[in-house]
């Protein structure tokens, strides 16, 4: 493994999935809420988001920050070992 990906909690998770799993967690409303693009509030789909998303890098970034603070726990420590 590369080393920078030693610390990417993103690293093989597909972005369908990153989506997918947001919009279980929170539901298209509440998305649209917290990250405001407007492939979450207008007619909202997996497959319309994703393109969105692929095409639009500052897009992507909120959608994968939003990801990582709500299912990526960080040690209190860092990455202390």
């Amino acid at each position: 493994m590369s080393s920078e990906q030693l610390n990417n909690p993103l690293h093989g998770i597909t972005l369908a999935k990153v989506v997918a799993r947001l919009v279980e967690h929170y539901g298209w409303d509440e998305m649209a809420q917290r990250v405001d693009i407007n492939c979450f509030k207008s007619d909202p789909s997996v497959k319309s988001s994703l393109k969105f998303l692929r095409k639009t890098p500052w897009a992507r970034d909120k959608v994968e920050d939003l990801y990582i603070s709500t299912f990526v726990k960080q040690s209190p420590w860092g990455n202390a070992k």
